[in-house]
């Protein structure tokens, strides 16, 4: 199987590295310091589920007509503000014929991904893993944890879904083929933005938050506002999606906080704040609800965005 990566980051990295030991014909398509990087060092990965140094195939943009030809699947696991910019470089390989296959945070990047391409070309792929690119280049798999899901979004697509689930089944971790792909992302959302509410809120991880006078009380309303809306939006959570987000939620012992909390506190300028709490909040109004924590936390996202650019503009 020919895949296209975008980027050799922490999560398109991984995943990409993953599935070249399984046997795939993996290319990474990358800005010239990455390659060079990668040139020099391979790809490397730390993982408690067994690390990888692997030397890998590169592309610059003005070399991605052969590769477009070939690809099956174009993996995408850019941030939702840099979908405009991927969606563009990688349409000569979905014109050619790929499937692309997103691993994106929220259900704003598939509306946008559907307007552009078509439904038919477009999977669904969700990722529970943490992972983070490290200033030496390598990519740090934080915990034993790695649960990749993806699914057909049209019956055209069910060959090649199922041929990726049998190459990505190879590799180390959780991997599953999803026969509702949608009521799993939607899941997802529920997962992050209930998540995302709270600890980026509070710049804080769960426990230090559950320690906290009402703490429990600010994740519980996180929780109910987020699964409220997706409830009216016809897309319930079921019992074991309602499990794990109140195991990780609210767990006295977790140290997770959403990745865009995490942004936060690291000082990062840009966040996926409206691919997150922004469209899930302009889906509440669709189906009539008020959702005051979530309003609160996305206002709070907007003014941090606001000064960091214009701390970085002076």
């Amino acid at each position: 199987m020919q895949i296209l990566v975008l980027g050799a980051g922490a999560t398109g990295g991984y995943y990409g590295a993953r599935l070249q030991q399984a046997g795939a014909q993996v290319r990474f398509l990358v800005r010239e310091r990455r390659r060079a990087q990668l040139r020099e060092h391979g790809l490397v990965a730390r993982s408690a589920l067994s690390d990888m140094s692997l030397p890998v195939a590169t592309l610059s943009r003005g070399e991605l007509a052969e590769a477009a030809a070939q690809a099956d699947v174009v993996l995408l696991t850019c941030k939702a503000f840099e979908l405009d910019e991927a969606m563009d470089t990688i349409a000569p390989a979905v014109a050619a014929g790929a499937l692309v296959l997103p691993v994106i945070n929220g259900m704003e990047a598939y509306k946008r991904l559907d307007q552009r391409f078509g439904r038919e070309k477009v999977l669904g792929g969700i990722a529970y893993i943490a992972t983070m690119l490290m200033p030496d280049g390598a990519i740090q798999h934080f915990g034993p944890n790695d649960v990749f899901v993806l699914g057909a979004r049209a019956a055209s697509q069910e060959p090649v879904a199922q041929r990726f689930h049998e190459l990505i089944a190879r590799t180390p971790g959780m991997r599953r083929l999803s026969a509702d792909i949608e009521q799993e992302l939607w899941e997802k959302w529920v997962m992050l933005a209930s998540g995302a509410t709270a600890t980026s809120l509070m710049r804080a991880s769960v426990s230090e938050i559950l320690r906290a006078a009402g703490g429990e009380a600010v994740i519980r309303q996180s929780i109910e506002e987020v699964t409220r809306v997706a409830t009216l939006s016809g897309h319930p959570p079921g019992p074991a999606s309602v499990g794990m987000v109140e195991r990780v939620l609210l767990d006295p012992a977790s140290p997770w906080a959403a990745s865009m909390a995490r942004d936060m506190m690291a000082g990062t300028p840009r966040l996926e704040s409206q691919a997150i709490l922004g469209d899930l909040i302009a889906q509440a109004k669709l189906v009539g609800t008020a959702v005051p924590l979530l309003q609160t936390a996305y206002c709070n996202l907007q003014v941090y965005e606001a000064q960091r650019a214009a701390a970085y503009a002076r």
